[in-house]
């Protein structure tokens, strides 16, 4: 059973870090390689230097939408980290985890609305880049997806022994 908790815990810790690189590097579309390392994240559009990111009216609540998504999820993946600590060590043998996993799977739906959105509207219509493609804060988007959605559902059964 430690085997498994520390198991979790070190999913969950790798989660928070690759929501963090996710949500703060500039990468979620690149443009080809021959055209130099143009990149455009949540933030902002990078060449050789980085400018705020160009949206049009149109697409700017769609933008702050999965801003404040992402956020909202590092946030209660940070949460759920910290309530995992301090139920670890105050719940008695036998009870589950319920808290944690339902924050967790807050965050699993943060990210999901989030990743949802800028796949909708911004997928290949970035301004400034031809032919572009997904970079790896997209990818460790989806991933983190997929990690607090499994460490949810193990927090939910999770019994401590």
């Amino acid at each position: 059973m430690l085997v498994l908790l520390a198991g979790i815990f070190v999913v969950h810790i790798a989660t928070v870090i690759m929501l963090f690189v996710s949500t703060i590097a500039n990468v979620w579309m690149v443009g080809p390689p021959e055209t130099g390392m143009v990149s455009a994240g949540l933030w902002l559009l990078c060449n050789e230097t980085c400018v705020q990111l160009p949206v049009s009216s149109q697409d700017e609540g769609s933008l702050r939408g999965v801003q404040a998504f992402m956020i909202l999820s590092i946030i209660s993946s940070v949460a759920a980290l910290v309530l995992f600590i301090i139920q670890l060590f105050s719940l008695e043998k036998g009870k589950r985890f319920y808290m944690t996993g339902a924050v967790m799977l807050v965050c699993w739906m943060c990210i999901l609305i989030a990743v949802s959105i800028y796949t909708a509207r911004f997928t290949g219509t970035v301004i400034y880049l031809t032919n572009p493609h997904h970079g790896y804060c997209f990818i460790l988007a989806w991933i983190c997806f997929c990690f607090s959605f499994i460490t949810g559902i193990l927090y939910l059964v999770l019994r401590k022994k």
